[in-house]
């Protein structure tokens, strides 16, 4: 996550860190209610869960997009996402203390690597503020499908989940490829438009410990939710 002349830009890293952070919070707030019994209706009740579930996922899937811009090799760090995806799903699968994790978001941003990677020839064609635009557009005009149960097999990972498809954490590509386009597309609006390269205020780290965690958030990605099993089956169980 570099330009080539100018290393880290940690802004980007604080914002992960913070977006991780409500993410291990999210979480622990899910299994207390869901797995643990404990009520807490301003969760499980109402639009908030569902709202600060995708302050964080459209911000992850976003954060991505735009890395497409500055990584170095995005073939290795597509790769990286679908082995952590398969371990996940694994984990999720042996363990059974929840419903297992099949095209989790690991998995949705592995894809989008690998789409925008083939497809980066015709996408760089396409002017960046029209590309944001579109992709916004059908994000929105493609959010519900796969809200709904489809009398097929074997595309769920597509966005159309038949009625015996369950996931504990579901993010197929439609919608969500267009999401990551609109990440992948801004990067290329900022530095088109709005400044050439990354400003010195961008790349300086003003909070340290959020950066780090935004710099490893792929490990604490993987090791939170174990941990805070444990956590909460040694104070609830």
């Amino acid at each position: 996550m570099s330009e080539n002349t100018g290393g880290r830009i940690a802004v980007f890293d604080t914002l992960r860190g913070l977006t991780i952070i409500s993410m291990v919070l999210f979480h622990a707030t899910y299994d207390i209610a869901y797995i643990y019994g404990v009520s807490l209706p301003w969760f499980t009740t109402g639009p908030f869960q569902d709202i600060w579930r995708c302050s964080i996922s459209w911000t992850f899937l976003a954060l991505a997009g735009w890395m497409t811009s500055l990584s170095r090799n995005n073939l290795k760090r597509g790769a990286v996402y679908a082995a952590a995806a398969l371990l996940v799903f694994v984990a999720t699968t042996v363990a059974s203390v929840d419903t297992a994790v099949n095209f989790g978001i690991l998995f949705c941003m592995a894809g989008c690597t690998f789409i925008y990677t083939a497809l980066r020839p015709l996408i760089n064609r396409i002017n960046p503020v029209l590309g944001v635009l579109a992709a916004l557009a059908l994000f929105a005009l493609t959010y519900g499908i796969p809200r709904h149960d489809y009398a097929i097999e074997g595309l769920a990972w597509l966005g159309f989940p038949s009625p015996t498809f369950t996931s504990g954490d579901y993010y197929p590509l439609l919608p969500y490829l267009f999401m990551y386009l609109a990440g992948a597309f801004g990067a290329r609006v900022f530095q088109t438009y709005i400044h050439e390269g990354y400003p010195t205020w961008m790349r300086r780290d003003w909070c340290p410990p959020l950066s780090a965690i935004g710099r490893h958030s792929l490990v604490i990605y993987l090791a939170h939710q174990p941990l805070l099993i444990v956590l909460f089956t040694l104070l609830l169980g």
